[in-house]
């Protein structure tokens, strides 16, 4: 079998969880080749995602490390052996990589969190507002193009109404609530949806309001699998996203996010009485801003 020419970030991750165990073990690429079995090139493309890794020399190499922990060795022996089909095969050359690979993230998620500063995230997005985003952004596109990018980004919505849901919690910053988008109604349907979704089980949506705490910048999503060590968080760029996984960006991110979540507004509840809002909330903005469009 030929080496890949183009690993999926699953694959890379994949490898460089087999270069942290070497690592971590104190083996060199040759030391590594002998306790598994292969030639010292075979590592290599191991390790760079290019080519998988067999349960048996997986195993034997964390044996070796004698650090390991089994349900850690488990979880990524079913990363490795994973075949990447899902939903998204579909869209294989039709939206750029790092969405599909965003897309593999999510399905193996238990935890989503996402915070966003200047618009809705994906996973809460009606289609008309989707839809206005792409006719009204700077980047170039067919309406072709568009409408693949719209059906894929309604088809990742999914993920959160599937019979093993992730916990998905979201904080918004309140800037990304009042642009119109040219149509009241796209704006109006938006915010009627956030509080729609709300009511799911495993749905959680804050908003940080203007008059808050100093927004942090930067959006992102961490998406963390059963084995919290394999979580990944996802930076995303009109170009490039960037992909994070070393335990040092997984620990910072989790500790902002969190940090966020304590200086936003809590949470959209719309099961609440309207009486039992005697201090501010996520639902009474969402709906201090709807009423101007109502």
């Amino acid at each position: 079998m030929g080496l890949r020419p183009n690993p999926t970030y699953r694959q890379r991750r994949f490898g460089a969880e087999v270069r942290k165990i070497r690592e971590r073990a104190g083996l060199n690429v040759g030391e590594s080749a002998a306790v598994m079995g292969m030639q010292m090139a075979h590592i290599s493309s191991v390790e760079t995602g290019r080519t998988g890794l067999s349960e048996e020399r997986l195993r034997a190499l964390a044996a070796a490390s004698g650090r390991e922990d089994a349900t850690y060795v488990d979880a990524l022996v079913e990363m490795g052996q994973a075949s990447g089909r899902g939903w998204w095969s579909s869209y294989r050359d039709r939206v750029m990589p790092s969405m599909l690979d965003m897309a593999e993230l999510e399905a193996g998620a238990t935890r989503l969190i996402n915070y966003e500063s200047m618009f809705v995230p994906v996973q809460l997005q009606t289609r008309a507002y989707a839809d206005a985003c792409f006719r009204g952004g700077y980047a170039r596109a067919s309406a072709e193009e568009q409408a693949v990018d719209i059906e894929f980004r309604m088809s990742r919505q999914n993920v959160l109404m599937g019979d093993n849901p992730p916990h998905y919690h979201a904080i918004i910053h309140e800037a990304a609530l009042h642009p119109t988008l040219d149509r009241s109604e796209v704006m109006r349907d938006q915010l009627l949806r956030l509080i729609e979704v709300s009511r799911l089980p495993n749905v959680v949506i804050q908003v940080l309001p203007f008059d808050g705490a100093v927004p942090f910048g930067t959006p992102f999503i961490l998406a963390a699998p059963k084995v919290a060590e394999l979580s990944t968080v996802v930076v995303p760029h009109i170009e490039n996203s960037l992909y994070l996984g070393d335990e040092k960006s997984i620990d910072k991110y989790n500790g902002w996010f969190a940090r966020l979540g304590e200086v936003a507004l809590p949470p959209v509840d719309a099961a609440v009485q309207p009486e039992a809002h005697l201090a501010k909330d996520s639902l009474g903005l969402l709906q201090r801003l709807l009423y101007p469009l109502l």
